[in-house]
């Protein structure tokens, strides 16, 4: 992987039995196939006709299994593991990531830049909310941390569902040190958005902020209660006295959730 601190790689590289190639990670995740787990994830991951992980693909490796490998591969070259993350195969994708956030925390200024470009000149690969959910505030929002929002703006204004989770999924890294703002200033911006999926992981964060700072997130609510879909308002108020949630949810709603549905 690029430019990772010391002689880190070249000691990961030695301690590999085997090559640190995209082929030989696919080789390793085609050893954990279960075809009955892969059957009941692509229900799990909505993969039907129109649905939002229309024609994904999955093998049916788990998440412990995947960390697994990538603990394996984690000294793995960008290119190789950008080769990784472009295969058709939900897991093979999941591993490239779970790679690319490990060497993005162990990467000089260099690495991290050019991981942080890679994943964004990706995001078409990176196209199902677990995806996202995973990578994008361990590299993008941790990359944006002390440095302009500006990327964030263009990718909650993008057409692509998944860009628009990256942005907001990313100010999870900015609510570590108590920034409130981006997520407040990208949920009023997504609060007319058409997918469930957003109006979830809007509210999650909204709730996430609210452990920040809880007169903002109250404020942000009170502005907005009229016209947020039912399902974001239900996220965000989850952690709140039972008073005070059924303050809001008897509050009048122009708005119920609309679109497709699917996990957080």
């Amino acid at each position: 992987m690029v430019a990772r601190r010391g002689g880190e790689a070249s000691r990961a590289a030695g301690r590999a039995a085997t090559p640190l190639t995209a082929a030989a990670a696919r080789r390793r995740v085609r050893a954990c196939a279960d075809p009955v787990r892969a059957r009941l994830m692509l229900g799990y991951f909505k993969t039907g006709k129109g649905d939002y992980g229309e024609g994904d693909r999955f093998i049916g490796a788990t998440m412990p299994q995947l960390r697994a490998i990538a603990r394996e591969f984690r000294a793995m070259p960008l290119g190789e593991c950008l080769a990784l993350l472009a295969s058709p195969v939900h897991e093979d994708r999941m591993l490239a990531l779970v790679v690319l956030v490990d060497a993005y925390e162990h990467a000089d200024a260099a690495g991290r830049q050019a991981i942080y470009e890679a994943y964004l000149a990706n995001t078409r690969h990176i196209n199902n909310w677990d995806l996202v959910d995973v990578s994008a505030p361990k590299i993008v929002g941790r990359h944006l941390a002390t440095r302009s929002r500006a990327p964030l703006r263009r990718l909650v204004r993008s057409t692509v569902l998944w860009e628009r989770r990256i942005a907001i999924l990313a100010t999870m890294w900015f609510l570590r040190d108590g920034d409130t703002a981006p997520t407040f200033e990208f949920a009023e911006r997504l609060l007319t958005d058409a997918h469930d999926l957003m109006h979830k992981a809007t509210g999650w964060l909204l709730r996430e902020a609210a452990k920040k700072n809880l007169d903002a997130a109250t404020a942000f609510l009170d502005r907005h209660v009229g016209h947020m879909p039912r399902t974001m308002l239900r996220y965000a108020i989850e952690r709140f006295p039972e008073a005070e949630r059924a303050r809001y949810l008897v509050l009048p709603s122009s708005r119920r959730t609309r679109g497709r549905t699917g996990p957080s």
